[in-house]
């Protein structure tokens, strides 16, 4: 062999070595209904370090998913749920810092998104601890591609027509005995009636990924790029749906306490995705 090819061979042997060592941090979320098994994105790293470093000091140990609601979210983080009363309102606790929002057009609401809780600031600024795991649910297309805002302004605007009172009286009527919902999906049923009556069109584009994801798997697109995405859980899914349909009060508190302990392991990446079938992104 010449030199040429001995040195070929060798970074190419030091390449595949390296791959087959790589690690990452495989994030365990105990609870009494089974464990979540999640990583953690390279593409949100104030997050990722941050959640790591609060795990490894045991912050969320014993601490409540404090906010459940099913066919959208398990939330959790609040260290003031540690010694939590019953009916005590619980939510708006932190480790007293917000983290910079990381925003990547590849990360989304799929089920099972690992994601930064926040309160409303314009920076969109995360908790600097409370978390939320979607569990959401399966759209159409067609919901997926209709702005809602748009087909709600354009009903209103077609509502104070003098030749749509029998129209304004039905939906009138749906809203006050059915509720927001119903007049939601009462709405999406006459979409092509009423863009055709008010000239209007009300759809919006969404990337081919997202659209495949939330028709078949499922999640909560209306909390895409106003919320980080920083995880995703790859184990136990089953999971959120357990916890997510436990009965709650009021305040969307479960009414038996459910509480977490969270583990982080570090891992090579071929053991993860050996045991959780999680294929990690080729990188560019």
């Amino acid at each position: 062999m010449n030199i040429k090819n001995l040195i070929v061979a060798l970074a190419v042997s030091i390449f595949v070595s390296a791959c087959a060592t790589e690690k990452d941090y495989l994030v365990t979320i105990k609870t009494e209904y089974g464990d979540m098994h999640a990583i953690l994105y390279d593409e949100t790293p104030k997050h990722k370090e941050n959640f790591i470093k609060l795990a490894k000091e045991g912050f969320y140990d014993s601490l409540l998913f404090h906010r459940v609601i099913e066919d959208f979210m398990i939330q959790g983080g609040d260290p003031d749920t540690k010694k939590a009363q019953p009916g005590q309102q619980l939510g708006s606790g932190g480790p007293g810092y917000q983290i910079p929002a990381e925003f990547d057009k590849d990360l989304f609401h799929i089920k099972g998104a690992l994601s930064a809780a926040r309160t409303n600031n314009p920076e969109k600024k995360s908790s600097g601890s409370q978390f939320y795991i979607v569990q959401g649910k399966t759209w159409t297309k067609e919901e997926l591609t209709t702005d809602m805002n748009k087909l709600g302004m354009a009903a209103r605007q077609l509502m104070n027509r003098g030749d749509q009172d029998s129209v304004k009286q039905m939906l009138m009527n749906i809203y006050q005995t059915e509720g927001p919902e119903a007049y939601g999906n009462k709405l999406m049923e006459m979409r092509s009636y009423i863009e055709e009556v008010m000239q209007t069109d009300v759809t919006k584009e969404m990337a081919p990924e997202r659209l495949e994801a939330y028709t078949t798997v499922g999640g909560a697109p209306h909390l895409d790029d106003e919320y980080t995405v920083f995880g995703k859980v790859i184990g136990g899914l089953d999971v959120i749906d357990k916890i997510a349909a436990q009965p709650t009060d009021q305040r969307d508190r479960p009414k038996n306490d459910i509480r977490m302990f969270v583990e982080v392991e570090e891992l090579p990446k071929k053991k993860i995705s050996k045991l959780y079938g999680y294929e990690y992104p080729e990188k560019e």
